[in-house]
């Protein structure tokens, strides 16, 4: 595929930040949601692919979301497969919290895993300790085999966890063990990322959270070179009878970052709110600043960007 896809890409989650910043603190979720959105899906409409979106958000019946199936791009070649999440963190994009980003993957056709919109168990690390993680390992053994890896006290690493009450025993387990936790509100793409980022602080991602995004994550650690496993969680019949009908029919599972986004892999993100990864969309008189981060599996090519953006000369924002 060609490289200039990964720049074409940051366009797209530019402008979906870009609409959706406008909505930060104001306590309307969906408004930034819809915003995002709408941005997103017009830049992807003006980029030579022919697309379609396996990992969005919901049946085709709830649209105007970007949803499982729709067709993006002018119609160009190649086909591919679009992994989307217009706006990660609808809730801290609301209340103007920490961490919110806009995120998109993108990978020939069939390369991702088409994940249910469902609950996912994951683990995720940076490179110094791809290839050590288990997740059918207690967290004080993961934490010990990190810990070793990188050539550090279990004392010094850091674990990101989604603050909810499913995961009060694992809280428990990475206390006990020694380490530190950074709890977070809602999304956990982005604090996956960090974990392969030096400079974030963050070792490990550990927890349950939802499918779709496990996905995307995946898409990013495989172009970082970081590990991640993880596995479906269902809470009744009714999710395996849609597992079963996206072509999943082994439940129990455990699917590496590989495994989640295969082939030629390209991913982007630009922070909405300020977080470990990104920082978040800074307006000004006539204009605004963004950050960004866009890579690509093929050549671990891993791009941090920042830009300017002048509204007389973008009227589309």
């Amino acid at each position: 595929m060609d490289r200039n896809l990964a720049l074409e890409l940051v366009r797209v989650t530019e402008a979906a930040a870009l609409a959706c910043g406008r909505w930060v603190g104001k306590g309307d979720k969906n408004s930034a949601d819809h915003a995002a959105t709408e941005a997103m899906r017009r830049t992807l409409d003006s980029i030579d692919i022919n697309g379609t979106v396996v990992i969005g958000e919901g049946e085709m019946d709830e649209a105007p979301m970007l949803y499982i199936g729709e067709k993006v791009g002018n119609d160009g070649s190649p086909e591919v497969d679009i992994a989307v999440d217009p706006l990660e963190g609808t809730n801290t994009c609301a209340k103007g919290m920490t961490g919110a980003i806009t995120t998109i993957a993108l990978a020939p056709r069939g390369g991702f895993l088409h994940a249910p919109d469902m609950y996912m168990d994951k683990i995720a690390v940076g490179p110094q300790a791809y290839g050590v993680i288990d997740i059918t390992a207690p967290p004080e053994e993961n934490l010990k085999r990190v810990a070793e890896a990188k050539n550090c006290y279990v004392q010094d690493l850091t674990v990101v966890i989604l603050d909810r009450p499913r995961h009060e025993k694992i809280i428990k387990e990475v206390r006990k063990a020694g380490a530190r936790i950074h709890l977070i509100s809602d999304g956990d793409v982005a604090p996956a990322i960090a974990a392969t980022v030096a400079e974030s602080g963050v070792d490990m991602m550990l927890g349950i959270g939802g499918a779709p995004e496990g996905v995307l994550a995946a898409a990013a650690l495989k172009c970082m070179g970081g590990g991640m496993q993880g596995r479906l969680v269902f809470l009744n019949d009714e999710e395996k009878d849609r597992a079963r009908a996206m072509g999943i029919d082994d439940f129990d599972r455990i699917y590496s970052a590989e495994e989640m986004a295969g082939g030629d892999v390209f991913f982007a993100a630009t922070g909405v709110t300020n977080g470990e990864l990104l920082r978040g969309v800074r307006y000004f008189s006539g204009g605004a600043e963004t950050h960004s981060i866009v890579m690509r599996s093929k050549s671990r090519t891993v791009r941090f960007i920042k830009a300017e953006h002048q509204f007389d000369f973008k009227p589309v924002y």
